[in-house]
């Protein structure tokens, strides 16, 4: 006992020679006002009156100094060899400024109190460090921060930190240069080639699908990159197809590009739509990040509320199919002044359309369904949007279709005169017959965006209604070979996502719906049964709403009364 007694104490010694002699082989250079006046001492609150050192014990352990603590005679390993930390702490002074050493010394009352058997020795008079605030974020680094999280949706392989904080404080002259070199980048060409695929669609004139070229991918996007390189990309014909329009017997124009097309346009979305989203006006919705219809309608109601009663419900005539070339490129070039990229956009509206077996290079326009269309088309209504918010007019925009909303009929003529003026310059035309001004405080109303509003009320417009009960039309044939469950579950994908939409409609819209749809399901059993007809009398009694409530169908009208009160929460 007393030799483990002579080991720990001749340790301690030990450590505090070590400790000393760094100490003062370094102080010579430390400034007099931060040289440390003398070793703080501590007397423990026992009998023994000694006076403890100004560091714990140490002790000769393994060939080197290890730190001890605890009771008199019990010796416990407790980190790091000495050596190693005073050169560590010697080290970070020398980074600070400060050339030296200093240990700081807490001193606590012992377990035991005064006078107690047994007083502990060394015990909780320990070797504190002194606290080391944590390090103050950088401002630059906040501002990055900050800019990242306004601008979360940009491709980050295009637009690094250095371009958006050029983009938010604007670029000599208001143009950009040297753009191209961003649009071929390999990794730029793999997320648009992503896009593509999320996005589905079709075969181009090529009969090239996404997954096979996908198979191929690496070799395709390096050769898309070289041709952009070099500047012999040259766009692909545009295959034509006509779809029909939701509640209507027209059908509307439909342009498939290539899926190497499609990537380039991807591409090149990802490069050109910041430096235009930076100035387009707040009134615009449609493509736009992190805005949609929904909050256009939101701000269609917002204003209806405060008096803006009187709408101009405007069309534009063929917006896509009559844009002009020359103009739109103009618009462009108000930003952009890299000629490779005018270029590109120019091969686009340039492309062949293709359909059956005839070719054509269409005057104007651009395709829907390219990539790149929808941009362009803010593009070229930009000015309309940015003239009628300095005017004061209160217009929602969304794509080609906007409404204008006045507080007066003189207003709204006015309004619609000053959207006339601007179409006729631009090579645009409204429609003459869909271009009106109605009061929605009374009957009639006007449509936008799938809604009907009309006298403080709003209900999907008899297209949508039609285009809703045309899919469940096709899933509930009573031919239909699956079972009523299948059937069921197939219905409720369909009705979960128009309610999801259209659930701010009239309370009267849903139960009639519903009972629709069970006179739809009703029917298919009936047929099953042996019996023609629609599902009636007393299949009401045979198959009533619990029974279709067991079998988890979704209710149009009790999600209404849910979604009711979760918004009074």
């Amino acid at each position: 006992m007393q030799l483990r007694r002579r080991e720990a104490r001749w340790g301690a010694a030990g450590g505090e020679r070590s400790i000393r002699r760094i100490t003062n082989s370094i102080r010579p250079t430390i400034p007099a006002s931060l040289r440390v006046k003398g070793e703080a001492q501590t007397r423990d609150s026992g009998k023994s009156g000694k006076l403890r050192g100004s560091v714990q014990k140490r002790c000769w352990r393994d060939g080197r100094w290890l730190e001890t603590e605890g009771s008199e005679g019990q010796v416990r390993e407790s980190g790091r060899p000495i050596s190693a930390r005073a050169g560590d702490q010697a080290r970070r002074c020398r980074r600070a400024g400060l050339i030296g050493v200093r240990a700081s010394v807490v001193a606590r009352k012992s377990l035991n109190g005064d006078g107690a058997k047994g007083t502990q020795e060394g015990g909780y008079v320990t070797e504190g460090r002194a606290e080391e605030k944590p390090a103050a974020v950088p401002e630059r680094a906040k501002q990055a921060g900050e800019i990242w999280n306004r601008w979360n949706w940009v491709e980050p392989s295009v637009w690094t930190e250095r371009m958006l904080t050029a983009l938010e404080k604007g670029v000599k002259g208001g143009k950009w240069f040297s753009l191209v070199d961003k649009i071929y980048a390999l990794t730029n060409l793999q997320e648009g080639f992503r896009k593509v695929k999320a996005n589905e669609g079709g075969a181009g004139v090529d009969h090239q699908t996404i997954e096979m070229f996908e198979c191929h991918l690496k070799e395709n996007l390096e050769k898309l990159s070289q041709l952009l390189k070099e500047g012999r990309y040259r766009p692909q014909a545009i295959r034509r197809e006509w779809i029909p329009k939701p509640g209507s017997k027209e059908k509307r124009p439909l342009g498939i590009p290539t899926v190497r097309d499609r990537v380039v346009q991807a591409a090149l979305l990802n490069v050109l739509e910041p430096i235009f989203e930076r100035d387009f006006a707040e009134q615009s919705y449609g493509f736009r990040p992190n805005r949609g219809c929904k909050d256009a309608l939101r701000r269609v109601d917002e204003l209806l509320k405060r008096g803006n009663t009187w709408v101009v419900d405007a069309d534009l005539k063929s917006y896509f199919d009559t844009i002009p070339h020359g103009l739109l490129i103009k618009r462009v070039e108000e930003k952009v002044s890299d000629g490779a990229v005018i270029a590109i956009l120019e091969g686009y509206l340039k492309q062949e359309v293709m359909e059956a077996m005839k070719r054509w290079t269409a005057e104007g326009g651009t395709p829907q369904g390219a990539v790149i269309s929808p941009l362009l088309s803010n593009i070229y209504l930009d000015p309309l949007d940015h003239e009628m918010r300095e005017s004061g007019i209160e217009m929602v925009r969304y794509a080609d279709d906007f409404v204008i909303m006045c507080q007066s009929e003189a207003e709204a003529m006015k309004a619609l005169a000053k959207v006339r003026e601007w179409t006729g310059p631009a090579g645009l035309q409204l429609h003459p017959e869909k271009t009106r001004i109605v009061d929605a405080t009374q009957k009639g109303g006007f449509d936008f965006l799938g809604y009907h509003f009309e006298r403080n009320m709003k209900w999907p417009r008899p297209k949508s209604l039609k285009k809703f009960k045309d899919t469940l039309r096709r899933k509930t044939q009573r031919t239909n070979g699956n079972s009523l469950q299948v059937i069921i579950d197939d219905v409720n994908r369909s009705t979960r996502g128009w309610f999801e939409y259209f659930k701010h409609s009239h309370r009267n819209t849903f139960p009639s719906l519903d009972r629709w749809i069970r006179m739809r399901l009703r029917s298919i059993l009936r047929k099953r049964h042996g019996r023609d007809g629609r599902g009636r009398g007393s299949d009401h009694q045979r198959w009533p709403n619990d029974f279709f409530s067991k079998h988890r169908l979704f209710s149009l009208e009790l999600a209404r009364a849910v979604a009711c009160r979760s918004s009074l929460r």
